[in-house]
């Protein structure tokens, strides 16, 4: 028997009238299954906890409940602050398989081992976009995982330009993930040498005698002081001058990035008010120090960071202390998170601030992580992902994906065929596991599987009026189809209104 999706769209219509699912109950499950039963042996979190797990990973799984009550808030946050010291083995022997994710770009006549040798670009591409999915789900290093969707949003990189297919990989690897967690300056530097990003923004394409500005706009506007950080179009121009010569090789060494002194304009410059010295390649590094250092920087940056974790409209004064830490550190990512998680977490769980609207890929991701479902991560879950409007690395602007509610809430039709794919097991390559949530009772369906499903996935139990509804529209098919009608309870949850805000 399948769902019908009058069914289902029924039941979505009693959830939307529950003030639960309106925003009323907790953004998480409230108590982590312990040993033996799944829904009888229940370890308590606190309500910030259970905010922090849902802003800092891509959806709280059982692990993760189990591991914060365990150690505490602090020690949870600093062990996730500390990746390098978190063991990801599963994730690791996943990835073994993706050969793309560490091959080099540039390319030597005659060397299979190269990413432009591959060249279909939906060979490398798509087991990119798959590696990418599985770590997501999959690491024990959430935060990380959250911190390289940040960045690469930040430094966006479309694919679909030039050589940006194969270049990314490599951006990702040696630009996003190795400084995530470090230091914004190192950050910085390694996005502005590059070859993506200098390809992305036509930097090949400025010149001595014929300057491109799009890199150093972009560098202003989006990377560093922000579009309000007070730079004018002469500083626009300056840092062009300053750009020139800067490029990437080509034919036998593509992706390789190079400076070309006889291209660069001489000269003095000015940028911000600060004289450059005529120090040809030497005076990339000028600008950069200049850059991470700007209070606008630390702004702009504490600003983006704060808008994540916490709000659409961050408060003030979390933004204000993270950008002094900013400065006062040298733009120490880590540090700058301390004060948004700690300071800024625990006004939004107060309610001083509305939750945050899931964006499709962290909706996905939620709906795998906490349902504990297993996938491949493969295209049949990446065409999810696109339907949703959020496709990997494809965002075509420099701004990267938004940020804000207002720019996703108008698509909810795939989010719902996903949540209802998902539970009836037709996304190919993804695996849902309702015997977790029926744990060998379904006679209980659906008074009790009820409940146990909601307190699980929407953090509260529904109020008595919606629950008694909702029985009263999933009891026919319960008394001849029982795993069928958990499903549907299952979907309707998943594709409730609540479970879009984490």
């Amino acid at each position: 028997m399948n769902i019908s999706r009058r069914e289902f769209l029924k039941v979505i219509g009693i959830l939307a009238a529950s003030g639960c699912a309106a925003g009323g109950c907790e953004p998480l499950a409230s108590y982590l299954s312990g040993p033996g039963d799944k829904y009888q042996s229940l370890i308590p979190v606190s309500p910030l906890q259970r905010l922090i797990l849902n802003r800092i990973s891509f959806g709280a799984r059982n692990s993760d409940l189990k591991r914060i009550a365990e150690i505490g808030t602090a020690a949870y946050l600093e062990e996730q602050l500390s990746p390098e010291g978190i063991r990801d083995t599963r994730t690791n022997l996943l990835l073994r398989r993706f050969d793309v994710i560490d091959m080099d770009a540039d390319t030597l006549r005659g060397r299979a081992d190269k990413l432009f040798d591959n060249y279909d670009p939906n060979l490398v591409l798509d087991p990119f976009r798959q590696a990418t999915l599985l770590r997501q789900v999959y690491s024990e290093r959430a935060l990380y995982e959250v911190m390289v969707e940040f960045w690469t949003d930040h430094f966006n990189i479309a694919v679909s330009k030039g050589d940006c297919w194969f270049l990314k990989v490599v951006d990702d690897r040696e630009v996003i993930r190795k400084n995530a967690l470090g230091h914004f300056r190192s950050l910085l530097g390694a996005s502005a040498k590059s070859p993506a990003m200098l390809i992305y923004l036509d930097n090949q394409e400025n010149h001595r005698d014929a300057p491109n500005e799009n890199y150093a706009r972009e560098l202003l506007e989006l990377h560093t002081l922000g579009v309000d950080g007070g730079y004018s179009q002469e500083d626009v121009m300056s840092l062009a001058r300053c750009l020139t010569g800067w490029g990437v090789k080509e034919h036998f060494w593509r992706g390789e990035i190079v400076f070309r002194g006889d291209d660069h304009s001489a000269g003095d410059k000015t940028l911000l008010g600060h004289p450059i010295q005529p120090a040809g390649k030497a005076e990339l590094d000028q600008v950069l120090d200049l850059l991470a250092a700007h209070p606008a920087t630390a702004r702009y940056i504490s600003s983006k960071l704060a808008q994540r974790f916490l709000a659409d409209d961050p408060p003030p004064e979390i933004t204000s202390k993270a950008s002094q830490v900013f400065l006062d550190t040298g733009g120490d990512i880590q540090a700058v998170l301390r004060v948004i998680l700690l300071d800024g977490l625990p006004l939004v769980q107060n309610g001083s601030f509305p939750l945050k609207y899931k964006r499709p890929l962290n909706y996905l991701l939620s709906a795998l992580r906490i349902c504990g479902a297993d996938t491949d991560g493969g295209t049949a879950l990446q065409g999810s992902l696109k339907a949703m409007g959020q496709p990997l690395y494809d965002w075509p602007t420099p701004d990267g994906y938004p940020d804000t509610g207002a720019a996703w809430q108008g698509n909810l039709l795939p989010r719902w065929r996903f949540a209802l794919d998902l539970t009836s097991n037709q996304i190919p390559g993804t695996r849902f596991n309702l015997a977790s949530f029926l744990d060998g009772r379904e006679n209980e369906i659906p008074s009790g599987f009820l409940k146990r499903a909601a307190r699980r996935l929407l953090g509260s139990s529904l109020e008595p009026d919606i629950e008694k509804e909702l029985l009263v529209t999933i009891q026919p098919i319960m008394n001849e189809f029982p795993r069928q009608a958990a499903e549907l309870v299952i979907a309707g949850l998943l594709a409730s209104p609540h479970f879009q805000w984490r």
